[in-house]
């Protein structure tokens, strides 16, 4: 297998890392805070080779992944890295930046290589067991190129050319987290009115909002609060999202919390 370099070990980066280093590829690996790949344990076969900075780690590699927080940090590793991506090279973002950031990647790309998107839905339990979806938008030979990759962590949706991955991301997130935000105030209207919380969240779990429900009240899921007002910042949108992203930044307390937890304060008139 050709040697990957995976660039971002966040909550989502590294069990993603991993799960792709328990498939058999070799894997050198960049955070912007070193250290986090932790020492193996007697037994286990880690396969992670960090290294100090991101050009290092691309250097010979025909995988390049980035798994990056916004687009500024996404701006940051390609200004180091461009220079050393060899003909051939796909490079794949399966970060959450918006089609505008991963235009202006490619961009700066060499000649001979590709840049894919493939930003994914998911939370940190199914990336490191391959349960993630992943958005790809890109050209045809490159993405079938990196398909067994990207197979590896998850169930692929074809999104169309360069920047669909990108965009429908935004789409999805938006609907997912204005709907997380309409759970919310309906049980904290189910409580105002007096009404039992487990009667009024059966009820909206048993009907079209019933995945948001689930989501609402996941307990085993990190997608910080900070990250869910970004993508709404990146998606735009209309007055809906909006007054969604203002509410979300209303509680900075909450900021490094998942989403279920906002929830939670808004159940309780917080």
């Amino acid at each position: 297998m050709e040697k990957i370099a995976f660039l971002g070990l966040g909550r989502m980066g590294l069990p993603m890392a991993r799960r792709l280093a328990s498939g058999g590829y070799p894997l050198t690996v960049w955070n912007r805070t070193p250290g986090r790949v932790p020492e193996p344990v007697e037994g286990s076969v880690e396969g992670l080779v960090e290294v100090a900075d991101p050009a290092a780690a691309v250097r010979g590699a025909g995988v390049v992944v980035t798994m990056l927080a916004d687009p500024a940090a996404l701006a940051a590793v390609a200004r180091q890295i461009v220079a050393e991506l060899a003909p051939g090279t796909v490079w794949v973002d399966m970060s959450s930046v918006g089609p505008a950031a991963v235009a202006e990647a490619r961009a700066q790309l060499p000649d001979g290589v590709g840049l894919v998107d493939a930003p994914v839905l998911g939370s940190v339990g199914p990336a490191g067991t391959g349960g993630l979806t992943v958005l790809v938008g890109g050209g045809p030979e490159d993405v079938e190129r990196v398909r067994p990759v990207l197979e590896r962590l998850g169930r692929v949706v074809d999104c169309g050319g360069p920047g669909a991955g990108a965009a429908l991301k935004l789409v999805a997130i938006g609907a997912i987290v204005g709907g997380v935000a309409v759970v919310a105030e309906a049980l904290a209207l189910a409580g105002s009115l007096g009404l039992p919380e487990e009667l009024a969240e059966g009820v909206l779990a048993a009907g079209p909002l019933g995945g948001l429900v689930a989501r609402a009240r996941a307990v085993d899921a990190d997608f910080p609060v900070r990250l869910a007002a970004k993508d709404l910042a990146l998606a735009g949108g209309g007055p809906v999202l909006g007054a969604v992203r203002e509410r979300l930044l209303a509680q900075p307390e909450l900021a490094e919390q998942d989403l279920a937890r906002w929830v939670d304060a808004v159940r309780a008139g917080g």
